[in-house]
């Protein structure tokens, strides 16, 4: 039996745009050609593929030679880590599992958060130690969607290169950011950030999957992670994705020009949906930061429920979504970030992470809370547990 579909894990993955899709069949077609070929055809590709590059650039106010096409997020952090040479490294407790285990190839600190899920800025810039050299924290978390003080990190950053500076100690001090899932949501404007470099997914915002990039500013050094022919500058070596990069200008371009609307307008469904489930399940509790959250973000947790079973019978009933990050989930393992942010395991195990896109509209998600609130009321009247 074929039951309807909502989907409410857009933090995970994004369908294809069909507007980035046309875009890209081309380049798997008639322009099929290898970019680094010398005849006409392919010096056309090129200048699609460089034009596409500038294009993804100017969308967060840098340059197309800024940036270094990888195969994900994942691959971009990796290569933003190269940065940190054999220094110490700065991150939080409660990073993207591609972000602590590139972390965990150098000396590094792991810098604890609030309950809301906010990076202590004061024990981060006491983590600080002459010999670091790279600071890497995502702009958005990818689990409860709270909002990192960026700015005020940065401001840390520029504090002790100054202080280096007097001391005449050479060693810089890189801020990387995964900027992933604020990508058509929030500002991402480098300039803004005051970040020195960023990884972006293409995944994330109705782009191709196995797409993403590096934007680097000039001053900062790299060492490739994949070595070969010399392209992207000799840091990404391979044959260009074209045609995953066309999609990914295409996706991006169509999402930055109705980043505000959207964003209103997800915020907006949002927070109904918790209205709902709180006047529901008064003892629900939602993790993120009410301020600084991300606007397609729900992260709700039901103490004493089983999420694992709640997520199964959700997709019996035709609503798909997630226990935590899709790493953690595929793991099978209590995610590191509701542990990080002091809840208990019997209120971390009860846990759902909803969030919106393009496709969520009012309708589907007040039918998604009557059912999530159906299958809650159940597994509570199963377990003897209060609501």
């Amino acid at each position: 039996m074929n039951v309807p579909k909502i989907y409410l894990d857009y933090a995970a993955a994004t369908p294809l745009d069909p507007r980035a899709l046309e875009a890209m069949t081309p380049y798997f077609l008639d322009t099929f050609y290898n970019p680094s070929s010398p005849y006409s055809p392919a010096l056309q590709v090129r200048r699609d593929y460089e034009e596409a590059k500038d294009t993804i650039a100017h969308a967060f106010g840098a340059r197309g030679n800024e940036v270094v096409m990888t195969a994900g997020a994942t691959e971009s952090i990796n290569l933003a880590f190269t940065s940190a040479g054999d220094g110490h490294v700065v991150t939080s407790e409660i990073e993207h599992h591609a972000v602590l285990a590139a972390a965990d190839q150098h000396d590094r600190t792991l810098v604890g958060v609030s309950q809301h899920g906010r990076v202590d800025t004061a024990r981060l810039a006491k983590a600080l130690r002459p010999e670091t050299q790279l600071i890497s924290i995502a702009l958005a978390n990818n689990e409860i969607g709270t909002l990192q003080p960026l700015r005020e990190i940065v401001e840390i950053a520029k504090l002790e290169r100054r202080r280096r500076l007097a001391a005449g100690e050479k060693r810089p001090l890189y801020v990387h950011t995964d900027a992933s899932q604020g990508l058509g949501l929030i500002d991402i404007h480098v300039s803004r950030l005051g970040v020195d470099m960023m990884t972006l997914n293409a995944g994330k915002v109705y782009g191709p999957k196995q797409v993403g990039l590096l934007w680097a500013a000039s001053h900062v050094v790299l060492n490739p992670v994949v070595v070969g022919g010399g392209q992207e500058r000799g840091l990404r070596s391979g044959t260009e994705n074209v045609a995953g990069t066309i999609g990914f200008m295409v996706a991006l371009t169509r999402a930055e020009k109705r980043q505000r609307q959207e964003a209103e307008r997800l915020a907006a469904i949002r927070d109904e949906m918790r209205q709902a489930l709180e006047d529901r399940f008064p003892a629900m509790i939602v993790s993120g930061n009410p301020k600084y959250q991300l606007p397609n973000f729900l992260h709700v947790s039901f103490p004493g429920i089983d999420a694992e079973r709640v997520l199964f019978a959700l997709e019996s009933q035709g609503v798909l979504v997630a226990t935590g990050s899709a790493c953690a989930a595929n793991k099978g393992t209590r995610s590191h970030v509701l542990t990080a942010i002091g809840l208990a395991p019997e209120v971390a195990d009860g846990s759902l992470r909803i969030s919106l896109g393009r496709d969520s509209n009012q309708e589907l998600c007040q039918e998604a809370v009557s059912i999530i609130g159906d299958v809650i009321a159940s597994e509570y009247d199963r377990v003897g547990g209060a609501r």
